[in-house]
């Protein structure tokens, strides 16, 4: 057996060293400024507002809805097939119409759905990465909107879908809807090469979906297609786009991945790259290869599924120490830059509404015919509302960007795909849950605080979630507190959870003497400066380690030098 070892103090002061020195490879990471302490939208563009103007070349085979609350389709044909070709006409105008709108609701950002040419609804089966959709107007159209949108402090990022194309493409050209002569037709097709074709006509599809072809991303042709000089990505960043969201991340190669991020950058580095991701980013493995999203020279940020499943999971009911640990454990393996950035949501185009998985049934098992005809009772709204304000609270003040569902904010309902990509009620909304959104979005941009400070858990009961969002070197802090139960909670401003900090004034909430009165699903918000002294909290935190340690018995000299290796 080994000495044992002790004089833990001084050997953690050494692994704090270690830590910080070896964070340096990271430290000179810029991640784009416009996102930090912003508010993100998401839109999904046929169904957000329509302008009315007429629009150009638009085939014949789509189906234009004029009935703008109506159910979208979604019942297959003979074959099977659900076709997805019904369109409600919003545009790229429209959009435009209400940028004063998601200016007062904080809007710094807006993420839209795929606008490239294509023959569904949803887009993400390309036709034309170089065309706007005709039903959403032009590429001067999209221009002109970023243009506008600067002028509101508002950026724009598109929706990247590289990891296929439409089968009805000028790529693929399955259907001969066009004059090129694509992948399909023949293999003197300049775009053969960027597909696998095996048998008579048979084609790698993604998910063995045949109206999506995948692509090899590593073709030469096709990596300069999308990522050379002049290619689609510096195309539509000529036109304004602030950057890309990267659909399946997790499919794209690491070095597709490598020369998109090199090509976005060019374009300055305020331009950004996010990748879906639906598991912790950090330790992704995808096809039998460990992922490297996050090590620089790749994603910026990843859309926070995580971040998601913990919120709502707490929010309903999981115990607050567990929720406390799933939202440390990311804050961990995150790089600090890539937590500033990451999209936090509680809803997307996705899955189903968060209002609908707060206030109604679990909708897993039911059927499509059962979604398309179901709506929150009275009494599933208002619950739903209620555990969405709360859910917000967290989205809103956690680590990271919120990203707002189009909708959401006015209680736009909605179930699985396509449900959940409903028309904005405009004239219908929630004026209630507007508001409350709103003055969300206006204490998040009263601090800086919620730019890039820490986070620290000062209290996870089963009824009250108390944190804070603080500088360490300045002691500018913002201290929040949730009440997640349906009972009013009391919460004493001299509570020895806020020993560490001097209390400024109440920013939000019911203040009554000394205490805070916090109605069901409500919270508090408090202005404050942290005192602790950084000395004292690095040594609380060695004397924590020291007794953790020397609890352990037999520690050998081999053990030793393999926990602490490389601190010197």
């Amino acid at each position: 057996m080994g000495k044992k070892f002790s004089g833990v103090s001084q050997t953690m002061s050494r692994f704090r060293g270690w830590i910080q020195a070896g964070a340096t490879l990271l430290t000179n990471l810029h991640l784009p400024n416009f996102l930090k302490g912003g508010i993100m939208y998401q839109i999904f563009p046929d169904r957000f507002c329509k302008s009315g103007k007429p629009h150009e070349n638009v085939p014949n085979d789509r189906v234009l809805r004029d009935d703008w609350n109506g159910t979208p389709y979604y019942k297959p044909d003979a074959n099977g097939h659900v076709w997805n070709n019904d369109y409600f006409g919003g545009d790229l105008e429209g959009i435009r119409s209400k940028l004063d709108y998601l200016e007062k609701l904080g809007v710094t950002c807006i993420y839209l759905n795929p606008i490239f040419e294509s023959h569904e609804n949803h887009r993400y089966n390309t036709a034309n990465y170089r065309n706007v959709d005709p039903l959403l107007g032009t590429n001067e159209d999209f221009r002109v909107l970023c243009e506008d949108a600067e002028k509101h402090g508002i950026s724009i990022i598109l929706d990247g879908v590289f990891s296929h194309t439409g089968a009805d493409s000028i790529y693929f050209n399955k259907f001969g809807r066009y004059d090129t002569v694509g992948a399909w037709q023949s293999t003197d097709s300049p775009y053969y090469s960027w597909y696998t074709f095996f048998g008579d006509h048979q084609y790698e599809a993604w998910w063995g979906i045949d109206t999506l072809p995948n692509v090899v991303e590593t073709n030469p042709d096709y990596l300069n297609y999308i990522c050379g000089d002049g290619g689609v990505l510096d195309y539509w960043i000529s036109l304004g786009a602030a950057g890309y969201r990267l659909d399946v991340a997790d499919e794209l190669p690491d070095g597709f991945l490598d020369a998109l991020r090199k090509c976005v950058k060019k374009n300055g580095e305020e331009k950004i790259v996010i990748g879906e991701v639906w598991e912790d980013a950090s330790n992704k493995e995808s096809y039998g290869v460990k992922r490297r999203y996050l090590l620089g020279d790749q994603l910026d940020s990843v859309m926070n599924y995580p971040f998601r499943e913990a919120i709502i999971n707490y929010i309903k009911g999981m115990d607050a120490n567990t929720f406390k640990d799933w939202i440390m454990g990311i804050l961990e393996n995150y790089p600090k830059q890539t937590v500033d950035v990451l999209m936090n949501f509680v809803s997307t185009h996705d899955i189903e509404r968060a209002i609908n998985r707060f206030g109604g049934q679990n909708c897993d098992d039911k059927s499509k015919d059962w979604m398309a005809e179901n709506w929150l009772s009275d009494a599933e709204y208002k619950r739903g509302k209620q555990l969405l304000k709360a859910a917000m609270v967290l989205q809103f003040f956690l680590p990271g960007v919120p990203s707002i569902y189009y909708g959401d904010e006015v209680g736009l309902q909605g179930w699985k795909d396509p449900f959940n990509r409903r028309c904005f009620p405009w004239g219908n909304e929630d004026e209630d849950l507007l508001e409350y959104t709103r003055e969300l979005g206006i204490l998040r941009k009263s601090s800086s605080v919620f730019v890039d400070g820490e986070l620290e858990f000062l209290l996870t009961g089963n009824e009250l979630l108390v944190f804070s969002r603080f500088h360490r070197n300045s002691g500018e802090s913002v201290i929040l507190i949730l009440n997640r139960s349906e009972q009013t909670q009391h919460f004493s401003l001299h509570s020895d959870v806020l020993k560490n900090y001097a209390l400024s004034n109440v920013a939000s909430g019911i203040c009554k003497e000394n205490e805070l009165v916090l109605p069901a699903y409500s919270y508090a918000a408090l202005f404050a400066l942290r005192t602790i002294d950084r000395k004292v909290e690095e040594e609380e935190a060695d004397e924590e380690a020291k007794e953790a340690f020397d609890a352990k018995e037999d520690v050998t000299e081999d053990e030793y030098r393999d926990t602490y290796k490389d601190m010197d």
